[in-house]
């Protein structure tokens, strides 16, 4: 391969990146300065096979992290259908009347061709949206997950294009693969015994690319499409996670060479650009569309504004589209290098627009206001916490613990926040007072009702971010009471401290010093040996509570 090709495509992707955009832009503008410069992508058949790796390895990705019953829920499934009907009712008459108005790359355009187009412009940018929310904290937040989840309902509409783009008809041998879900046990076993680094990477690989898109392929279907059920068939096991963070390089570097190959395609001309600024001018009607429609289904507006210009773009689905049209000969291949545009001016709006979406809702909230549906979506509602006198954010290990410590040593009501609804099912089963919500979600703070006689707030979740940002809205709400962290390193202590908590509890340090007493009291026959200077307990006092390390003044 030509060195220029990784230079460029580097320096491209590093310039982008310098100005807060996606690098994905960077990698198509360098596709572009590779053709000026000679280099076409006939002449480099590695980086179709590459680029062809790299859409697999998306979608098998995508599986993996699939929660089947958050593709169930009616704002998600409903929500994406209705829009991509919309879209398609939209931009058909549009793309119409443009041809009418002498735009020579519609002249012409037959029915069929012009719902190619509008399927494509459907589309929101899986990356663009990812990027948007793990920047902002919010991919747990009900936006977050309802914006994730239409974007994967749009992901399986496009696989099922792919799928039947391929035009054969499928061997007979395709009904086998219906007692693909019977191999499962056998394939968790394998999963359980590859054990971590290279060997799960090569296994990973191994699912997507040969019991995924080779089996697939063989018997006559989209090898795109196997990879996906064979990433949803994973998704289950405990290791899931893992494997999608260790395949994840692999995947965005495949990727690099599926936008390189959309630029060696050609440059734009001055009406290509044209023609793609007024693409770029009619998302408004996609943001509108969104809003309107989850709406209906009962989410406030608010969410439904920041769901909706989190989709505010077009995508790289919309590309692979394209490519498969265009190589099938039913599109121009000019129109490949037309979306290519249309994708990359859509991102530049829409990281500023995503930026002060909030400002943009401060601006017409009561005109969005108008368009609830009452009652509201119930997990939309405002979040009721009664008056408690201990508030506990995360109801993991340490935060149950820490529940039951106060509940047996203090009189007053403890309430617990959990994200996760199924422990928050268990904490009630087992007598807590838990809420769902997410600490590290704006949209959560928002909701909250106001506690007059909270005391003391245990910060019990386990990342560090999202411990500073539950500070941070604890302080805007002008909060006066006392506040206590758990953390794992040192440094995440000092940030704490400087951002207003008055104690922290390190897990380290707390676990060595656990350790030790643990082996004294069952290794050990005789006491342990006094250091000079040092004070022991007597034996028959207590052990210090580890929800009382946490706090400098107990509550009285």
């Amino acid at each position: 391969m030509e060195p220029a090709i990784l230079i460029i495509t580097l320096l491209c992707g590093m310039l982008v990146s310098r100005v807060g955009l996606p690098p994905l832009i960077g990698y198509l503008a360098a596709g572009f300065v590779l053709f000026t410069l000679g280099i076409e992508d006939t002449s480099l058949p590695i980086l179709q096979q590459l680029a062809d790796l790299g859409v697999t390895l998306l979608l098998f990705s995508i599986g993996l992290k699939l929660d089947l019953k958050s593709l169930f829920k009616a704002e998600v499934w409903a929500g994406s259908s209705l829009h991509l009907i919309g879209s398609i009712l939209f931009f058909v008459p549009v793309l119409k009347l443009l041809g009418f108005l002498g735009i020579e790359q519609l002249d012409g355009f037959s029915f069929n061709q012009l719902m190619l187009i509008s399927f494509a412009l459907s589309f929101s940018s899986t990356v663009f949206a990812v990027k948007v929310l793990e920047d902002s904290g919010d991919m747990q937040s009900l936006y977050g997950r309802v914006a994730i989840g239409i974007l994967i309902m749009q992901d399986i509409f496009a696989v099922i294009f792919l799928t039947i783009s391929k035009g054969n008809i499928p061997s007979v041998w395709a009904f086998a693969l219906l007692l693909l879900p019977l191999a499962r046990p056998l394939i968790y076993k394998v999963f359980d015994r590859v054990g971590h680094g290279e060997m799960l990477v090569l296994f990973g690989l191994v699912m997507a690319l040969v019991v995924g898109a080779w089996l697939f392929e063989a018997v006559g279907l989209k090898p795109d499409l196997g990879a996906l059920i064979v990433g949803i068939l994973l998704a289950g096991h405990a290791k899931s996670s893992e494997l999608a963070k260790s395949i994840y390089f692999f995947k965005e570097l495949f990727l690099v060479a599926f936008f390189l190959t959309i630029g060696l395609n050609g440059l734009p001309t001055l009406a290509d650009i044209g023609l793609a600024a007024i693409l770029v001018a009619l998302i408004p009607m996609k943001i509108l569309m969104f809003v309107y429609l989850l709406t209906r289904f009962k989410l406030r507006s608010r969410t439904s504004l920041l769901a909706s210009f989190n989709l505010g773009n077009y995508s790289e689905f919309g590309l692979i589209v394209a490519a498969v049209a265009a190589h099938k000969g039913w599109l121009p291949p000019e129109w490949l290098i037309i979306i290519a545009v249309a994708l990359s001016i859509s991102f530049l709006f829409a990281a500023p627009f995503n930026n002060n979406v909030s400002n943009i809702y401060q601006r017409f909230q009561s005109k969005l206001t108008k368009l609830e549906r009452h009652p509201l979506h119930p997990e939309d509602r405002q979040i009721r916490i009664g008056n408690p006198r201990f508030l506990i954010l995360g109801m993991g290990r340490i935060g149950s613990g820490a529940y039951d410590e106060l509940r047996a040593k203090y009189t007053g009501e403890i309430l617990g926040i959990e994200h996760k609804q199924e422990l928050v099912d268990f904490h009630r089963n087992e007598g807590r007072n838990v809420v769902q919500g997410d600490a590290s979600d704006t949209d959560f703070w928002v909701k909250l009702e106001r506690a007059p006689h909270l005391e003391l707030v245990l910060l019990a979740m386990p990342h560090h971010a999202g411990n500073l940002f539950a500070v941070q809205q604890l302080q805007k709400l002008n909060y006066e009471g006392k506040i206590s962290a758990i953390v794992q390193y040192a440094e995440d202590a000092e940030s704490l401290k400087e951002s207003g908590v008055h104690t922290v509890y390190n897990l380290y340090e707390a676990a060595g010093a656990g350790f030790v007493d643990h082996v004294i009291k069952e290794l050990l026959d005789s006491p342990p040996e006094l250091v000079p200077g040092s004070v022991v307990a007597s034996s028959d006092q207590p052990n210090q509570s580890a929800i009382n390390d946490t706090t400098s003044e107990s509550p009285s």
